[in-house]
């Protein structure tokens, strides 16, 4: 019983590493993520395609830790809604593979707000 207490111990601990790390990348994400939007808005440059793909992944990682800590995150209320994120994640998926600047556009509008909301619920979770 000791242990099993210890090794959830643990696991919280690591979850809140994760979440503190994620919260040091979060808003330099969503400034990208709104740089991006001005730059699929009909002003794109000749890097835009390679700078979508580094927010891509930074989102992916983050997507990641949230799937493994939203137990922390929503612990005591829900924080961040499974439902939503996944939905928002999959408009901007199938934007993406469908290689529609302006579905892009649309998907990142709704997108970015809950991105900024699991910015704020992190900072709850972890003060």
């Amino acid at each position: 019983m000791v242990e099993k207490i210890k090794i959830m111990e643990d696991n919280r601990k690591e979850q809140t590493e994760a979440l503190e790390t994620l919260l040091k990348f979060n808003g330099r994400l969503i400034n990208n993520m709104q740089i991006i939007v001005k730059e699929l808005s009909g002003n794109r440059l000749e890097d835009t395609d390679k700078f979508l793909k580094l927010i891509l992944d930074a989102m992916n990682w983050e997507i990641q830790v949230v799937n493994g800590t939203m137990e922390v995150l929503n612990e005591g209320k829900e924080r961040v809604s499974k439902e939503v994120f996944n939905n928002a994640v999959i408009a901007l998926s199938d934007a993406v593979k469908a290689n529609d600047d302006t579905m892009m556009v649309k998907a990142f509008a709704t997108i970015i707000p809950v991105f900024e909301k699991l910015g704020e619920s992190v900072k709850e979770v972890i003060k």
